[in-house]
């Protein structure tokens, strides 16, 4: 999946689109998406940290163009999705998420994810998940 027709399955969701997610990298069945720290989607005022919902969102959006971006995907959608939740984000700072695609079957595809702030080795959440699989045409 070239990197516009991510960025436009990101755009063309609303809350994706309201979160300011923002596609970093994607390839073959891998994607990279991050979204500023913003007030609006804090989950508790006296410590500034952002909501999980904010977070899980992230990490659906990430594995969704995970799949797209497999060889011979046309479209998915989210079937299951487990996220484990390790330590809040520090406020402030930029969420990334990152998702692999790691197995692909006729019509399901399975994803690993992972999201953290700027402590790249230290994660805020992980996840993974099984989504739809469509698939081109085989000649």
């Amino acid at each position: 999946m070239p990197e516009h027709d991510a960025q436009d399955f990101i755009n063309a969701l609303p809350f994706a689109r309201a979160l300011g997610m923002r596609l970093d990298q994607i390839g073959e069945g891998h994607a990279q998406i991050s979204m500023d720290w913003d007030a609006r989607f804090v989950g508790d005022p006296a410590t500034g940290v952002i909501h999980g919902g904010a977070v899980s969102a992230l990490m659906d959006t990430c594995g969704g163009a995970a799949v797209l971006s497999y060889p011979g995907a046309l479209g998915t959608a989210t079937i299951d999705l487990r996220i484990d939740y390790m330590r809040a984000a520090t406020p402030g700072q930029r969420i990334t998420a990152r998702a692999e695609c790691y197995h692909v079957t006729r019509r399901v595809a399975f994803v690993r994810a992972t999201a953290h702030d700027e402590d790249s080795a230290n994660p805020v959440a992980t996840a993974s998940g099984a989504f739809t699989f469509e698939r081109k045409e085989q000649p």
